[in-house]
């Protein structure tokens, strides 16, 4: 409880900079990861979007846009912070709904939603959380939909890839182990039918649970 309190606090005071840090350092690779998601999930007219942990809400405006008045779009974060500079965003968008969850118990009804996305936060849920959290994307879909996980790819650049296992190491040597060596097998636990694509770029992949339509 005392750690949870504490990622709390970091990312309530971390949204005060979250997207100048991200602007100064790869604005143009977020935009191009973005747009990857985007056409990976399509969204279309009237469906209901779920984004967990949205952070300061960058897809939602996205989102809003495709799926037009008659849709959904809702993101759930456990940060206050992260939810005040999305409400700054999204404030002109009335098909947009945010909300102050914990993603190991989403407040939603089953088969609610028609894709649930994630973009570069789902690694750094606890290993139990992460569990629980994929449970509850399952319950929350609609059958033969998608949840959508985008993280990045291993780099190619030598000190950018040690930046990057030293974040997988900072979440212990047992859950970098896993996501080195197999990265779905987490997913499969709990969704049978499991995919991974990788962007044009290289540098971004989408691994994609579908809820089958007899589960």
């Amino acid at each position: 409880m005392k750690i949870r309190k504490y990622r709390v606090k970091y990312y309530n005071f971390f949204s005060h900079f979250y997207d100048g840090f991200i602007a100064l350092h790869s604005k143009d690779l977020q935009q191009q990861a973005r747009n990857f998601l985007i056409s990976t999930i399509n969204p279309r007219g009237d469906e209901t979007i779920l984004d967990i942990c949205t952070g300061t809400g960058s897809l939602l405006p996205l989102y809003a846009e495709k799926v037009g008045e008659k849709g959904r779009v809702i993101g759930i974060d456990f940060s206050s912070g992260m939810l005040q500079v999305a409400r700054q965003k999204t404030k002109h968008l009335n098909n947009v709904l945010l909300v102050l969850a914990d993603v190991a118990a989403l407040p939603l009804g089953s088969t609610s939603v028609d894709a649930v996305s994630c973009s570069h936060a789902f690694y750094e849920l606890k290993q139990e959380t992460a569990t629980s959290c994929l449970r509850e994307v399952k319950r929350v879909l609609k059958k033969d939909r998608a949840f959508f996980m985008m993280e990045h790819e291993i780099p190619k650049k030598r000190f950018i890839r040690f930046l990057y296992y030293l974040r997988l190491l900072s979440m212990g040597s047992d859950r970098m182990r896993e996501i080195l060596k197999d990265e779905t097998r987490r997913f499969i636990e709990v969704f049978t039918n499991v995919g991974k694509v990788v962007s044009p770029s290289g540098k971004s992949k989408i691994i994609i649970s579908r809820k089958n339509q007899k589960v």
